[in-house]
């Protein structure tokens, strides 16, 4: 059986609030899950797909402080099992195309990918706040442009226009050190 967004955010969700029996459910939710992940990603053995389904489930647990509830949890959870994959192949030094590397931000480590994700939040508060949210609803939580749309009650053009002028002044920022 497979859990719903909703079911398994809800289940985090009381877990941050203390419940440790929806915690562990939680956690036995998301091995058939990461197992599929892997799966169809790693190209490994059933043991490096295992190692790869514990390791994020430590990281879940030891970072679940870093979970915002506003946010889509999924997105959360795979961006913690994309890090894991690219930890591993570095680690076996493996060459793999990694999907949408080229949208993704990548750390060194997960504790590299907090701080980042701290980082990458200092530098959206900077923006206007429209630029900010569609920024993060495209480039971060993985939203479609018309999703994001959707979800502010915009047009597809002014997402992409706002994310655009977010994106080019985070630029101009970084390359001139303003911040």
């Amino acid at each position: 059986m497979r859990a719903s967004e909703d079911e398994l955010r809800g289940l985090m969700i009381s877990g941050l609030d203390g419940n440790a029996v929806d915690h562990a459910a939680l956690l036995r939710l998301l091995v058939p899950l990461l197992r599929g992940f892997y799966r169809r990603r790693a190209n490994g053995s059933a043991d490096d797909i295992e190692d790869l389904v514990q390791e994020t489930l430590i990281a879940v647990h030891t970072r679940r402080s870093t979970y915002d509830r506003d946010r889509i949890f999924t997105a959360w959870l795979f961006a913690i099992a994309r890090y894991k994959m690219i930890d591993h192949f570095r680690r076996v030094r493996r060459l793999q195309p990694i999907e949408d590397l080229e949208d993704t931000l990548v750390a060194d480590d997960f504790e590299e990918a907090s701080s980042a994700r701290m980082d990458i939040d200092e530098l959206l508060e900077t923006l206007p706040a429209k630029q900010a949210r569609m920024i993060r609803a495209t480039r971060i939580d993985g939203l479609s442009i018309a999703e994001a749309a959707a979800a502010d009650g915009l047009g597809e053009s002014d997402v992409k226009i706002s994310v655009h002028r977010g994106l080019k002044s985070l630029i101009a920022r970084i390359q001139g050190g303003d911040r």
